[in-house]
């Protein structure tokens, strides 16, 4: 087994996780072979992931438990932009959160004063929307009436929905739309198709040729367009091969596998 030609060109590598390094607790095929081989020729390698519901650390220790070598620098997660964005702009604001306990204390630790369980918290200054599997309807309509009365409204990522072994779960995308619909209003994205994500992986990585890989062609492909960078979608995650027809920028690959796209 060697790096394919394709990886030989590239310095380093900002991969996706669902559905490109993982499809729920499972790697995807070869990947475990196919990022030692990156490493072992020196390949540098960043993790970038719009899923808000676990901490840094959480997926760091993912990472570990399935076999693939990473510490806290190699994985830049939407939750923690999102802190980074409240901290700098709306530190001292009272704040909505739908989402897990990890998102709640990103925008607790920003500065921002939490109204989640209290009788205030369709007043919030701000509503931050991320995904969850323990939403409920109370959520939503703290939300909606914050955002309708002019709360400002953010959003991890708009991902309708991600990967598992039984098929394609509601993201959270799903969610933000019965927000947005409800409150006649549009979330600002702080994730991918933003470029923020990968722009803070490139700072961690340094400088090189570099190559984005996901599954998503709206976000993973979007945001590096965004950024400036070279893309490669893998099927693994439910895209298909046609759906990259006519796309500007085009990906310079398309694998079904991450470890088909990488070594050969």
């Amino acid at each position: 087994m060697a790096l394919s030609p394709l990886a030989l060109r590239y310095d380093q590598f900002i991969l996706d996780l669902d559905g490109s390094v993982w499809i729920g607790d499972e790697p995807t095929p070869g990947v475990l072979d196919a990022l030692e081989q990156l490493r072992q020729a020196g390949k540098r390698i960043a993790y970038a992931t719009n899923d808000p519901r676990s901490a840094t650390e959480d997926y760091v220790t993912r990472l570990w438990r399935i076999g693939i070598r990473a510490s806290l620098r190699d994985v830049v997660t939407v939750g923690g932009a999102t802190q980074h964005l409240l901290a700098e702009t709306r530190s001292g604001r009272t704040a909505f959160v739908i989402g897990t306990e990890s998102l709640r204390k990103h925008v607790a630790d920003a500065g921002c004063r939490l109204l989640n369980g209290t009788d205030l918290a369709s007043r919030a200054e701000v509503v931050v929307v991320g995904g969850t599997e323990q939403l409920v309807y109370d959520d939503l309509r703290n939300a909606a009436l914050a955002a309708r009365r002019g709360a400002d409204f953010l959003a991890t990522a708009r991902d309708a929905t991600y990967p598992q072994p039984d098929g394609l779960w509601p993201g959270t995308g799903a969610i933000l739309a019965a927000v947005e619909v409800a409150s006649d209003r549009k979330a600002t994205i702080i994730g991918k198709p933003e470029p923020q994500l990968l722009l803070t992986a490139l700072d961690r990585l340094g400088e090189g040729r570099t190559l984005v890989v996901g599954d998503r062609i709206d976000t993973d492909l979007g945001a590096a367009a965004a950024a400036g960078l070279d893309s490669a979608l893998v099927l693994s995650g439910g895209a298909r091969r046609e759906d990259v027809d006519g796309l500007e920028p085009a990906p310079v690959a398309v694998e079904d596998t991450l470890a088909q796209l990488l070594v050969s």
